[in-house]
């Protein structure tokens, strides 16, 4: 098959590219951690101002009409540089509302209004079978119960939950002004700013039957974009490292080891690559991607990983530094791969689609 970016997708990357490459600074990375909200929303608000946040979305909802693949293309540029921004959460959700024949804001479009999604609950288990309860109240539904991990929530205007009804388990677009909402900061891996999230009677709207199936497809070609990108920063920050560190007289990417090392790492980051474009060429021609997905997110959890633990093994002792770039990376993978499961969890819903 032939992946080859189209000159819309090329135009899209190239932009990303420069902006996260312009703003991509240790001190902007920490001024977000310690922001209220958790991300940078200078270069947040550039995102939407240059239109790269709605590149994924049709164009009656004020985007360019670009899908999945163009999400994917812009993900795979925030990896790189591991930029503090609540990207894949926030397309994700206005993507499914969209895909689903549901009035997107245009605020979604241009970044001045942001959703976010509450797909994971405590304790392993299939998103696709979540524990939160709903129950119907007039022509509206109440939710009750208890959402781990949401992706930087704080600032998000509205969020969509995964909860099961009598009907069975679906998708609920709520308000966070809402009563019954709380929310309490989360601790997490990657150091974004999460949160848990508890509903008490809080009221939602429901999604049309399939909303929550398409929420789950596209978060896990979203996490596996993005785990490229954070897969082949970190490879060029070790060809880098190793091309200029000596030892012995020569430089460290001499050595045999190393550059098998590299290797490996180059040969995972393909595989992903390949597996995730083979995915979004299904979910965007609208065709049976269950199986094609699982795959892409595996590899993202399983290649992606072991290519930021080689990274920062060469580059030594300074690769456990907290405060040097390549760490930022390991701890973007790490966190990456055991979202919405894992690598073992993704093997087993595979083994049971197949």
């Amino acid at each position: 098959m032939d992946f080859t970016l189209g000159e819309e997708l090329e135009a899209v990357r190239d932009l990303a590219r420069q902006i996260f490459t312009d703003r991509a600074t240790q001190a902007r990375i920490k001024d977000a951690e310690r922001s209220e909200r958790g991300y940078d929303e200078g270069l947040w608000a550039e995102l939407g101002e240059t239109g790269l946040l709605g590149v994924a979305l049709p164009e009656s909802a004020g985007g360019a009409g670009l899908g999945a693949a163009g999400l994917a293309v812009l993900l795979e540029e925030q990896g790189r540089t591991v930029a503090p921004v609540p990207v894949w959460p926030a397309v994700v959700a206005a993507l499914t509302l969209a895909s689903h024949g549901q009035d997107v804001p245009a605020a979604f479009a241009d970044g001045t209004s942001r959703p976010t999604v509450a797909l994971e609950e405590f304790a392993p288990a299939d998103p696709s079978a979540p524990r939160c309860a709903a129950v119907r109240d007039g022509g509206n539904w109440l939710l009750t119960g208890t959402k781990a991990a949401v992706p930087t929530p704080f600032g998000a205007s509205h969020v969509l939950v995964s909860a099961v009804s009598p009907e069975g388990p679906g998708l609920f677009l709520l308000e966070t002004s809402a009563a019954g909402v709380s929310w309490e900061r989360a601790e997490t891996t990657g150091r974004d700013a999460a949160g848990h999230l508890t509903l008490d009677g809080a009221p939602a709207r429901a999604l049309p039957d399939g909303a929550l199936a398409t929420a789950l497809r596209l978060a896990r070609v979203s996490l596996a974009a993005v785990q490229v990108g954070v897969a082949e920063g970190a490879l060029r920050m070790a060809a880098g490292y190793l091309s200029g560190r000596e030892q012995f007289g020569r430089p460290l990417a001499t050595f045999q080891a190393a550059q098998h090392q590299l290797a490996d790492c180059y040969i995972e980051i393909d595989a992903l690559r390949v597996c995730l474009w083979h995915a979004l060429s299904l979910v965007d021609a609208g065709e049976d991607a269950e199986t094609a997905v699982l795959v892409a997110k595996w590899w993202s959890d399983e290649g992606g990983l072991n290519v930021v633990h080689r990274v920062q093994h060469l580059h030594g002792g300074i690769g456990v530094d907290v405060d040097y770039p390549v760490h930022r990376h390991f701890l973007w993978g790490k966190q990456i791969s055991g979202t919405l499961g894992g690598a073992s969890s993704d093997l087993e819903l595979l083994g049971a689609a197949l």
